[in-house]
């Protein structure tokens, strides 16, 4: 896989840049949470986020595919936490039913991209 002009060769991939669309895109959406809310689903969100796109970097240099494969099921993992906090907060009436879905969609891509990544890695 071909590196970036600085040397990072995830910020090549597709997967990353969109890992990093959908966390601005769901911060602007955690933003508006109830103020009651800053410490638990809004921060949760924060973290998980940060996750998705961390686990993909920090995976990108490792000596084999198979320890590759760990951090990006990590990130997968954190994009499933993500989810889980807009389930909450749609319960919550903190979304409406079409943000929501609209994040959702969103959500599915990355998850689509991150499950090839790892079956191209474990083959």
């Amino acid at each position: 896989m071909e590196t970036s002009e600085y040397g990072f060769r995830f910020q090549n991939w597709e997967v990353y840049r969109e890992a990093r669309s959908f966390r601005v895109f769901i911060l602007g959406i955690v933003n508006t949470f109830p103020v009651d809310e800053r410490f638990v689903l809004k921060d949760q969100a924060r973290r998980a986020l940060g996750s998705i796109i961390l686990n993909i970097a920090e995976g990108a240099n490792r000596r084999t595919d198979r320890d590759m494969v760990v951090f990006i099921n990590r990130s997968r993992t954190s994009l499933d936490e993500v989810v889980a906090i807009l389930d909450c907060a749609l319960d919550d009436a903190y979304l409406s039913e079409a943000i929501y879905r609209e994040c959702l969609e969103k959500a599915s891509v990355i998850a689509k991209m991150l499950n090839r990544f790892t079956s191209r890695l474990s083959k």
